[in-house]
């Protein structure tokens, strides 16, 4: 706590575009009585200060070198709540692309050419793979309305929850036509709620960046896809832009690491 009894915040960020702190600075400029009621200490994105004393750490992108592990741990040590920050931090994201590939070595390569070697690396995963995790603003990026009102919660000492249904929820509720009507294809039955369906309201289909929800209805999905005469392997291929990761493709302690995707 500050001085002046303010919460203390921070904000980090490891492999990522820095998008979901781009819609943070846009939400505050909306919602200054957030601004009032804490004292945000670090955020490079939007101030040079930066403060090591906090109480709420919030964090975006995901863990890709060895050397993030133990920046992860020494923020886990100092914030009394940790708060994944996007789908990045969530699962991994659009990084763990490079998981899926043949060879790593050649990812390295490809991206980063003759020096390849300058650049460490490692297969991509979730913050939760490493440091436990109290709290999810999921997205990509994440949602500006989400996140205030977790911030909310989390002032107030409440655990902020994130829907827990598929996105087909609120695309019936914004009455749209379905995807699949539409001719194209779209992930929303088996994608976590919580966007406002923006993507398919405004044509379209659901790309999966919010994770999958618990739980999802397998076969009331092959039944869609029958109808709309696509495969499982073609909404896996789908899928896999922001839900590569999976802790089989991790090895040693940090995939023992559990953490609560809600």
């Amino acid at each position: 706590m500050a001085e002046n009894g303010k919460p203390k915040v921070a904000f980090f960020d490891f492999a990522c575009c820095e998008g979901c702190q781009l819609t943070v600075v846009d939400a505050l400029q909306t919602h200054l009585e957030l601004v009032s009621a804490v004292e945000i200490v670090q955020f490079r994105e939007a101030m040079t200060e930066k403060g090591e004393d906090y109480l709420v750490a919030f964090i975006e992108g995901s863990c890709t070198r060895k050397e993030d592990e133990e920046r992860l741990r020494e923020i886990r040590k100092q914030a009394a709540i940790v708060v994944a920050l996007g789908s990045c931090a969530h699962t991994a994201g659009v990084n763990a692309l490079k998981n899926i590939q043949p060879s790593l070595q050649d990812v390295r390569e490809y991206v980063y050419g003759e020096q390849w070697d300058w650049y460490d690396t490692y297969p991509a995963r979730p913050i939760s793979a490493v440091i436990q995790v109290d709290a999810v603003i999921p997205g990509c990026p994440i949602d500006r309305f989400e996140f205030v009102d977790v911030v909310k919660k989390v002032l107030l000492g409440k655990k902020p929850t994130i829907p827990d249904y598929p996105l087909c929820v609120e695309c019936k509720l914004k009455e749209n036509v379905c995807m699949y009507d539409r001719g194209g294809t779209c992930l929303g039955p088996i994608t976590r709620a919580g966007c406002d369906a923006i993507c398919p309201t405004y044509g379209d289909g659901c790309e999966g960046c919010r994770g999958l929800i618990p739980n999802p209805n397998e076969n009331a999905m092959k039944d869609v896809l029958s109808k709309a005469g696509l495969t499982v392997e073609q909404l896996m291929a789908k899928m896999t832009l922001f839900n590569a990761y999976d802790p089989a493709q991790i090895k040693g302690p940090a995939a023992a690491q559990g953490v609560s995707q809600e």
